[in-house]
């Protein structure tokens, strides 16, 4: 028996009871005469105490020898403390240790096991089987099951049924690219990693199974942006036999399960807002709606004097910063520094300064007047005390621009508070969006999302306006799940791909076992799928999904920690009927 507890399990009433730990070193103070030993496991820690009077010399001397990260055991006699720790569990007990054996030694490690290291996040990837010891990741991991097993408990208790999909499936050219696996027993073929179950859970609900769910490994080969991973796992729901409303009321339940259980939060309402609201309100289609700041347009009121900035632009937009008026000049100028970046794109930034006896004062004073300004101030709703800033432009990038303002803004004014929680469902999304490089539209969700019944005339006429019958469930700014009601039907399924580019024989030969399927009696069917790394990370008050993933790869793709990816083995490659040109 190696232990018979945990470290993080003895109390007061263990006291005069022989014990037997196991787990890692985390310091020793050696006081020369008397030493200590923090014994740390997943559980916790418990102080060990030797000494020249009680302990065993051979036992005492071999303790000495111990560093940071051995891997030990001990027995000993669970005694009270003098100096009792109020930061720890077990800080009102101590095991005098009568038996110690060195279950392994350990290098120094390259940087400190503490909740606060001084390691740097490349170098705690490398070792990260290490830097998973430190309380903030181990947490992590734990809350991340434990919110999985939320999830678990309510799909199971609406009566979902978790169903497992392949991993080997065929590669399609919707969406991002696909990881590609090349087959040796069918030469010059290859099978795909998932994007998505997408089409599997649509044949499940063709079997009959009526309500499925799936915690599940996904993969897309796309090029990576800050906090994106190249796997991820997906909440994968779908249900038969429902419309859009009974979708929306499910999820909202498993959201609201989840806060409570988790968070202890109550959430009273899941407001609803189309997809061209969320773009003219708040440039994107997440908005984080914890805070006001909304985009008030203005080119009704700024573009009628000699202002050709204003003049020339699609678009003129603001946003009141509230209590932003008490910003400096030299404040104010690095907020315009920061909208010139690349990353945001922005030529400039004009402002109106609303001061606290109902006076203006802007940067283009020489444009504008008083009455002018006051018209700024009420389309965007700023009050005394606030700053109005204004960006114009083409009207899809200068949204995307302010909306970038608006959280910077909001974060630096504290207004992003980790534990407060908004969901908002986003609907009414576009079908279909244009892409220039191809010349042809392409689905903005995927070639399965039902169009809005109302609209399926316009697929032939204008089919940019065109709605889809699709959803997001938007929580803190970030969208942690995304669904739509499916096409169940041959001719309609037939229809889209046609819009889509696809000639008959393209459809069938990529998706002919889904149009198969269809003929043989689908039921109207919809889902969602959330991000579970994403979900996680918000639940814990974060929106880095690192930490709460065991072995993460960098912004590169790479695992630095087995070194992949990696070269591979010439006699392989051949295996596979692969050729490579490999230098010299």
């Amino acid at each position: 028996m190696y232990r018979s507890h945990t470290n993080g399990e003895l109390r007061l009433r263990h006291v005069e009871k022989e014990v037997t730990l196991s787990g890692w070193v985390q310091k020793v103070r050696d006081k020369g005469f008397m030493l200590w030993i923090d014994l740390r496991d997943r559980y916790g820690i418990t102080q060990l105490i030797l000494d020249e009077e009680r302990t065993d010399k051979a036992i005492f001397e071999q303790a000495k020898t111990i560093g940071r990260e051995f891997v030990i055991q001990v027995t000993g006699t669970v005694i009270e403390r003098q100096s009792k720790n109020n930061n720890i569990p077990t800080g009102e007990i101590e095991v005098l240790v009568t038996k110690l054996t060195v279950l392994n030694t350990a290098k120094t490690p390259p940087f400190t096991i503490e909740d606060d290291t001084d390691g740097g996040e490349e170098l705690r990837m490398q070792y990260r089987y290490l830097d998973i010891r430190r309380n903030p990741v181990k947490e992590s991991l734990i809350f991340r099951h434990k919110v999985a097993q939320e999830v678990r408990s309510y799909l199971s208790n609406q009566d979902f049924i978790e169903v497992e999909t392949p991993y080997l499936i065929k590669s399609t050219p919707e969406g991002a690219r696909d990881f590609v696996v090349p087959s040796r027993m069918n030469e010059g073929q290859f099978y795909a990693l998932p994007q998505s179950p997408q089409t599997f859970k649509q044949l499940l609900m063709v079997g009959g199974m009526d309500k499925y769910f799936q915690i599940v490994k996904c993969f897309r080969d796309e090029d990576l942006r800050a906090d994106r991973q190249p796997e991820f796992t997906q909440i994968d729901c779908e249900m038969a036999f429902v419309e859009q409303e009974d979708i929306l009321k499910t999820f909202e339940g498993l959201t609201r399960y989840l806060l409570q259980k988790i968070n202890n939060v109550e959430v009273a309402e899941f407001p609803r807002m189309t997809y061209d609201e969320a773009m003219q309100t708040y440039g994107n289609d997440k908005p984080d709606i914890r805070f006001g700041m909304k985009f008030g347009e203005l080119n009704t009121v700024a573009r009628h004097k000699e202002f050709n900035v204003f003049n020339k632009a699609e678009l003129v937009v603001g946003i009141a910063v509230p209590g932003g008026n008490s910003y400096t000049r030299k404040e104010i100028d690095k907020l315009i520094d920061w909208v010139k970046r690349p990353q945001v794109g922005a030529l400039g930034m004009v402002y109106s300064r609303c001061n606290d006896d109902g006076s203006y004062k802007s940067s283009v004073d020489k444009f504008y007047d008083q009455e002018d300004l006051a018209k700024w101030a009420e389309v965007t709703g700023a009050k005394p005390g606030d700053l109005v800033c204004v960006l114009s432009g083409d009207t899809n990038k200068v949204r995307a621009q302010l909306s970038a303002l608006r959280m910077e803004l909001a974060e630096r004014l504290g207004l992003r508070k980790p534990n407060e929680f908004a969901p908002l469902w986003v609907v009414d999304f576009p079908l279909l969006e244009w892409d220039e490089d191809t010349a042809r539209f392409h689905a903005m969700h995927h070639p399965f999302t039902s169009p809005k019944p109302e609209d399926m005339p316009l697929l032939d006429t204008d089919p940019a306006k065109v709605r889809a019958n699709a959803y997001d469930l938007v929580l803190n700014g970030n969208e942690i799940g995304g669904g739509s009601i499916r096409i169940h039907d041959k001719t309609t399924q037939a229809l889209m791909f046609d819009h889509l580019g696809f000639t008959p024989e393209e459809a069938k030969a990529q998706f002919g076992f889904l149009m198969n399927a269809f003929e043989y009696g689908a039921p109207p069917h919809g889902g969602i799928a959330f991000g579970l790394d994403r979900l996680v990370a918000i639940l814990g008050g974060q929106e880095t999904i690192r930490d709460f993933i065991a072995f993460p790869k960098n912004n590169a793709g790479r695992d630095v920690m087995i070194d992949a990816p990696a070269p591979i083995d010439y006699d392989q490659l051949t295996e596979l009927n692969l050729k490579l040109n490999l230098k010299s």
